[in-house]
């Protein structure tokens, strides 16, 4: 993944992960209900999440050209969660994700995030198709996914819960109104 590259929407800047993000992200996954419906274990210990960001992030830019991204606010530069696209090796998918702290839910933020993460995977790396995964208790995140123009497509049984499949195909993308000015610097 290039290092230079910079995703700007209307409020947020969206960046890839440095290390300067442990902490940040750290603190954030503290938060019980941030980690609530989160899949990945929940609340880490800073050696974990710099594993994950180490490992996992940096490993995913370097395989696959992509991944999870730092956001941050345009007006001061603030960490407040990720959004981005991966691949998932077990489906041969590229997955939506995101993640905010919690004085940041509610404000339309995830909806920009997510949809600047559809733009890039759309436009820039020409992908056919997205989905994103969700807990049906996940009712805002499900929320978001539908304003985004995702359909429900299929559920499984992971570990004992019940996940949601959810899909955008770039045609349905394609034929959707842009719902935020986004710019993709590289």
């Amino acid at each position: 993944m290039n290092s230079n590259l910079l995703i700007e929407t209307n409020r947020l800047l969206i960046r890839p992960f440095t290390l300067n993000d442990i902490e940040t992200s750290y603190l954030m996954n503290l938060d019980e209900e941030v980690s609530r419906f989160t899949g990945d274990g929940g609340v880490v210990s800073r050696k974990e999440t710099e594993r994950r960001i180490k490992e996992d992030v940096f490993g995913d830019y370097k395989k696959h050209g992509f991944g999870r991204m730092a956001v941050t606010l345009k007006s001061d530069n603030s960490f407040i969660g990720f959004s981005g696209l991966k691949f998932l090796e077990n489906l041969k998918k590229v997955d939506l994700g995101y993640r905010l702290t919690k004085p940041h839910w509610g404000r339309g933020f995830a909806t920009e995030a997510g949809w600047a993460s559809l733009v890039y995977g759309f436009e820039k790396l020409k992908l056919q198709e997205i989905i994103a995964m969700v807990l049906p208790k996940n009712v805002k995140s499900i929320h978001v996914l539908n304003k985004l123009g995702f359909a429900h497509q299929s559920d499984f049984h992971q570990e004992h819960e019940l996940v949601q499949v959810y899909q955008l195909s770039q045609e349905k993308y394609n034929s959707m109104n842009e719902l935020f000015r986004v710019r993709i610097n590289t």
